[in-house]
């Protein structure tokens, strides 16, 4: 499996504009020159949304006190099975990130990006998460290397150390292989955390089976 080409994106920190956050373990994308589907009602638990016994919907950025309410969500409604990842901007605690991601897995829940969503930066993790994975025609994804509180980026570390490993092992916990896991994070890493690398559902069809 090796990345394809995909269009690079430059952006700015300018109001109105697509912006890249990182501070410590930070990993977010903002952007408003994406069109993205309506934002739904429901009962909120931090960045998601319920919007039946069945589905809750993600719709911002997680954060440290993701974990505890996403366990908040389950407990109050058990049978989710399914999250809609509607606008995912990323995530401002990486580690916290991971551990949704991993809850996501162990309780065998799917994840499905709808025409118009739109999943970027740490928001990808927890797509992959899902134990069944749906994006239709017209859903998107972006990419970028992440960057430290010391401004230190992915290729500043050696790959096995423990800034970089934290990541290829979560893949391979989210059923890629070890070259798999290897490949998605060097795709990842392609452009660097000053730009993003944007792609379709027909692009991470390739990376990962989607409606299996």
């Amino acid at each position: 499996m090796s990345p394809l080409s995909a269009q690079v994106i430059e952006y700015e920190s300018v109001d109105g504009y697509a912006d890249s956050v990182v501070t410590g373990s930070e990993r977010t994308l903002f952007t408003t020159a994406v069109e993205t589907a309506a934002l739904p009602d429901g009962p909120a638990y931090g960045p998601f949304r319920v919007l039946d016994e069945g589905r809750a919907a993600l719709v911002d950025v997680t954060d440290t006190r993701t974990p505890g309410q996403f366990a908040a969500m389950l407990r109050d409604h058990p049978g989710i099975g399914m999250i809609e990842m509607i606008d995912c901007p990323g995530t401002e605690d990486d580690l916290a990130n991971l551990e949704v991601g991993r809850m996501i897995r162990a309780k065998g829940i799917a994840t499905h990006v709808p025409s118009g969503g739109s999943v970027r930066s740490g928001g990808v993790e927890l797509f992959l998460a899902g134990s069944r994975r749906y994006a239709d025609a017209g859903s998107e994804f972006a990419v970028h290397s992440w960057q430290d509180d010391t401004g230190l980026e992915p290729s500043d570390y050696a790959a096995t150390a423990p800034e970089n490993r934290r990541y290829t092992d979560y893949y391979r916990q989210m059923g890629m292989s070890p070259s798999e896991a290897e490949a998605f994070y060097a795709m990842t890493n392609s452009v660097p955390f000053s730009s993003a690398r944007w792609f379709g559902a027909g692009e991470m069809s390739l990376w990962v089976p989607l409606g299996t």
